[in-house]
């Protein structure tokens, strides 16, 4: 039994969360990741995973275990990326971290742009609404949007300031009307994004007047910005987008603005990577190029509020 290679293996399942999914990342298939985690359990003589035909679960002994693999794994990986030259050429695999909507309006132009700098680096992209554990291994980088962060031990930087604002169809505001100031918000149809980092139900509008509270509810609620541009845009009722995630329908007319002179959510979006004493080329130049790439997209998105 190879038992480095079956403890990249178990830690890939349990990163998964099944065979399948783990097998499908490996280019490997679903029996011979589950002989690998089976063959390392004979090894151990303890259970690691609990089976169940719905979902997989990590035994006390697993979790112990987990990080014990992920330690050493990682140790390996930095051996092999200092003797490879990794510190000095850009190269491997960059594992990314991002929320869903900054990923897919911000992240993957920047991937395509820095890849063409940097064609040696490969890019595994995972998005999500929940933080992730970078100290566990499974990224490299995360992309986080939040009003500011609380102390950590990671190194972060800030990329760019956005907001949100309100939109809605051009069908809607034709037959329900225009409202006129924050309070009319209570006469209309307010469709809810639920993210981590803001209370759903709570809209504080920033406008000439200062901040204004208004408390929301409506006929529906999602967790991703580009199913609320869905909503919006079948004349469901006004929501509030991130700027990122409006921007393609302000310009196409899908979308118009509501309240155009108030923004609210404004977020700012960070760069987040485990402080370590050697940073590797990838991730030194991925950083980089963000720090000179998103504020330039971002003002660019911004000359829509001005105009």
């Amino acid at each position: 039994m190879d038992t480095l290679k079956s403890m990249r293996v178990f830690a890939r399942v349990v990163e998964a969360g099944s065979f399948t999914a783990a097998a499908q990342s490996h280019d490997s298939t679903t029996g011979a990741m589950s002989r690998a985690v089976a063959d390392l359990e004979a090894h151990l003589r303890t259970r690691l995973l609990n089976r169940s035909t719905r979902r997989l679960s990590v035994t006390p002994a697993g979790e112990r275990y987990l990080e014990r693999c992920r330690q050493i794994l990682a140790d390996l990986d930095k051996a092999e990326e200092e003797a490879s030259g990794a510190h000095e050429r850009p190269a491997g695999t960059l594992r990314l971290f991002s929320f869903a909507s900054i990923g897919q309006h911000y992240l993957l132009p920047a991937i395509s742009r820095y890849r063409a700098q940097y064609p040696d680096v490969t890019v595994e992209l995972t998005m999500s609404q929940s933080a992730p554990d970078l100290f566990g291994g499974g990224s490299d980088v995360a992309i986080i949007g939040a009003p500011s962060l609380s102390d950590s031990e990671m190194v972060s930087h800030l990329l760019g300031s956005t907001c949100g604002i309100l939109c809605a169809s051009p069908h809607y505001v034709r037959s329900r009307g225009t409202p006129e100031k924050p309070g009319d918000l209570a006469q209309h149809e307010c469709l809810i994004l639920n993210t981590p980092a803001f209370p759903p139900h709570e809209w504080l509008l920033e406008g000439p007047g200062g901040s204004e509270l208004i408390l929301v509810r409506g006929p529906l609620q999602v967790n991703i910005a580009e199913s609320l541009v869905v909503a919006i845009r079948a004349g469901m009722g006004i929501g509030m987008l991130p700027l990122y995630a409006a921007v393609d329908g302000l310009r196409d007319g899908t979308l118009v603005r509501v309240l155009p002179h108030h923004t609210l959510q404004n977020m700012n979006i960070y760069a987040l990577y485990p402080s370590r004493k050697f940073i590797d080329a990838k991730t030194r130049t991925w950083v980089d190029f963000l720090r000179t790439h998103l504020p330039e997209v971002i003002a660019r998105d911004k000359t829509l509020l001005a105009g």
